[in-house]
């Protein structure tokens, strides 16, 4: 029996009600997202239309779910609430916090070990509001939210940004800071501006050589790394219907890569095989019985253009295989031109490692596929070239593979099988020889690959793509080795030629599993005492962020024009600074280390107009703290891409940085910003850039009348006397601006 069955129930049986009066206000037939949206409003009764990429609503998500890492601050806000219980299913995760180094076995006991302190506080506290709690080991959260607890037609968020894996099982799935999931832990309504609606029309099968992964490797490549912003992408048609359930998943994971608020398919046979097999028949009952709502209205598919901003076509019968990067997951090359390329663009060619597995590309289909390949290297004589690792996505999917003799097959061509945990994915990769920082090209299966993501080498060139053509071109250790035409020499001195890989959709025999790593909350943990230690390093209960003080806000100094590229592993970054995320004080050490400075093209180096000399950003802007100057922080195109980690923005604000003004931000982001009272600004001509200088003193006017839809005004006062004035605008509505007024939007919830 699934988890939740009578919340999905309930939620079901409002949809008819609620669908058809929400037909009858837009007057016209709806698309999948709309009918999930409009079932979800937090009145529960669509009473108006509302206006794409413009009206803020409120929402009731069914479900939280939150990794350790982002849990801990998330968790931390929550204990505030005055809750004495979450108001809607939630889970945590212990999935970040595992090192990948040696084997699954030795890295998971390191980490019970070395995290016990943050364990055990996820633990305790998810035992007092009643919580589930998925222990070390258990699995990623995406791939156990899949599952478990992703139903058809439902919407969730989580404290990170590839919740979006669970559109695969027909949610409206998205990734929030943990502010946001405090809100909705505490029964308050959650708030998104209406999204605007990607349509992607699916043709064809996939055969041969190509994967779910090449669909999303080619939309990256088209909508690129902002191209989905504001917008959930549905995807259709007879090539949806032909993928797998965790095809899907892969393909919605990876749409946080182009921006998507997230990504959907509409309910099917696949998903409903995919349901059963992992012993949720109830659900799968459930959706059978209320299909037609679980899917877009006829209209819209026939004439997709009538109903979507924007529609794109692929058709899988002539898909190429892609392999995206490097350094961004939307730079999508064809298999057929990687080498000519690679040559081109002075790429290493030799490919160093191989990583398959994540949260994208876990799946029982997934590593059967690729054991598919592993198993032609003794057979066709050839010897693999390339480091190659697993990386498992749930316990569940583990103990399987290695019960049908897919681990034996790995271990047979020298894999590491590591952890059931994010690992190198994140940045928990402990990869020998990477303080070298040498040029070199691995290739994974994950979704990102940043600069220094993986193994913190900033001269890693990292490449996406399928768990396949990451297995080939491992077994070749060539970068330019196209397995479609290509043939490799054996041992023996032999031409041999890969066979295309083949698989099973799900296990023959079924899941098996001896322990899951579930643990069930106390009914009543009224009793239950979460102790943190007041010296620790790890953990810090948090102190309220001080009210604005009524005023416009003058002689803020800048603290880095940020060049380029500037994710939120720029802002603050992840792999070994995992281990301070729930001590706010200590990972504001990390605070901007990563981003390029405009003025000297150096990382970590920025100038202190106090003592006039080049520091740390960290250093710098505790020096401007401690004499109570604020400052700003300039920004480029899509600024704070990538993860929803909300200490991005916590940091600033616990430091004293008082706005962030850029050409465009990231959705989660600038959320994440306005919960901890920031501003959250955008250049009215993008062009003023330019006129940022190093040494200038800002001052923000307007502050005193703020209001939405009015602009502000920003006086750049030079050092040589000269000043600029400029025009900033924002897309704060009443709501938050009374966020930036209280100081944070936990302020407000508190008071």
């Amino acid at each position: 029996m699934a988890f939740d069955i009578e919340m999905i129930a309930a939620r079901y049986s409002k949809m008819e009600a609620a669908i058809t009066q929400a037909r009858k206000i837009v007057g016209r037939p709806l698309t999948l997202t709309e009918k999930i949206l409009y079932n979800h409003l937090w009145d529960g009764n669509p009473s108006k239309s509302f206006g794409r990429g413009a009206d803020y609503v409120d929402f009731a998500p069914d479900r939280v779910a939150m990794q350790d890492a982002t849990a801990q601050m998330a968790l931390l806000q929550f204990m505030q609430a005055g809750r004495k219980k979450v108001a809607v299913p939630s889970t945590v995760h212990c999935d970040h916090l595992i090192t990948a180094k040696e084997e699954s076995g030795k890295d998971l006991g390191i980490a019970v070990t070395e995290n016990k302190e943050v364990y055990d506080f996820l633990s305790s506290v998810s035992n007092k509001y009643g919580i589930g709690f998925w222990k070390p080991g258990a699995g990623i959260i995406h791939q156990v939210v899949l599952e478990n607890y992703a139903f058809p037609g439902g919407m969730m968020i989580g404290t990170d940004s590839h919740t979006v894996n669970a559109g695969g099982l027909g949610m409206v799935a998205i990734g929030v800071g943990g502010a946001d999931a405090c809100d909705v832990m505490a029964g308050l309504p959650w708030e998104l501006k209406w999204p605007k609606a990607i349509g992607v029309k699916l043709t064809g099968k996939l055969n041969g050589w190509t994967s779910a992964k090449d669909v999303i490797l080619k939309v990256a490549g088209i909508l690129t790394v902002k191209g989905g912003t504001g917008a959930i992408v549905e995807y259709f048609g007879p090539g949806a219907e032909a993928l797998s359930c965790t095809g899907k998943g892969t393909i919605c994971n990876m749409g946080a890569e182009i921006g998507a608020t997230t990504s959907t398919f509409g309910y099917d046979a696949s998903m409903e095989r995919y349901l059963r097999s992992t012993n949720r028949s109830d659900v799968a009952d459930l959706a059978n019985k209320y299909k037609a709502h679980l899917t877009a209205d006829p209209e819209v598919y026939a004439d997709p253009a009538k109903y979507f901003d924007q529609v794109i076509e692929i058709d899988l019968d002539t898909l190429e295989p892609y392999v995206n990067g490097p350094f961004t997951p939307d730079l999508a090359t064809p298999i057929s031109k990687m080498k000519e390329e690679a040559v081109k663009n002075g790429w290493p060619l030799k490919v160093e490692v191989g990583l398959i597995g994540s949260c994208t590309n876990s799946s029982y289909e997934d590593i059967s596929r690729a054991a598919s390949l592993a198993k032609q290297v003794a057979s066709k004589g050839l010897k693999t070239k390339a480091e190659f690792t697993i990386t498992p996505g749930s316990e569940l999917v583990r103990y399987t593979i290695q019960r049908d003799g897919f681990i034996d097959t790995f271990n047979q061509i020298g894999a590491k099988v590591f952890s059931n945990a994010c690992g190198p994915c994140i940045g928990m990769w402990s990869r020998v020889g990477a303080e070298k920082k040498e040029k070199n090209t691995i290739v994974h299966s994950f979704n990102r690959n940043f600069q220094a993501r993986q193994d913190g080498n900033p001269n890693t060139y990292a490449f996406v793509a399928s768990p396949e053509i990451t297995t080939a071109l491992a077994i070749a250790g060539d970068l330019g080795f196209n397995p479609l035409t290509d043939t490799l020499t054996n041992e023996k001195g032999e031409k041999v030629k890969l066979d295309p890989p083949t698989g099973e959709e799900l296990p023959k025999k079924g899941f098996a599993v001896e322990d899951a790593g579930y643990v069930a909350p106390a009914a009543d943990g009224s009793g239950v005492q979460v102790i943190v230690d007041p010296s620790s390093t790890r953990l810090q209960l948090l102190a309220p962020f001080k009210a604005w003080e009524g005023t416009d806000l003058k002689g803020l100094k800048l603290l880095i024009k940020a060049k380029g590229k500037c994710t939120t592993d720029h802002i603050s970054m992840a792999g070994p600074w995992l281990k301070f995320r729930g001590h706010l004080d200590n990972i504001s050490n990390n605070l901007l280390i990563g981003a390029t400075n405009f003025f000297n093209g150096k990382t970590n180096e920025v100038k202190n107009q106090i003592t006039g000399n080049y520091e740390p950003v960290p250093q710098t802007q505790r020096a401007y703290k401690a004499q109570g100057i604020g400052s700003i922080v300039v920004g480029d195109e899509n600024y704070g891409e990538g993860s929803s980690r909300e200490h991005a923005a916590m940091e600033p604000r616990h430091l004293g940085v008082r706005a962030v003004l850029v050409k465009s931000f990231a959705r989660i982001h600038e959320t994440n910003l306005k919960k901890q009272g920031m501003l959250a600004l955008t250049f009215a001509n993008k062009d003023d850039y330019d006129k940022i200088q190093e040494d200038d003193s800002i001052d923000i006017n307007g502050l005193t009348s703020f209001q939405e839809g009015k602009a502000l005004t920003l006086v750049l006062n030079h050092k040589d006397g000269k000043k600029d004035e400029i025009q900033v605008n924002h897309t704060y509505n009443a709501q938050q601006i009374e966020w930036f007024k209280a100081g944070a939007a936990l302020n407000l919830m508190k008071a």
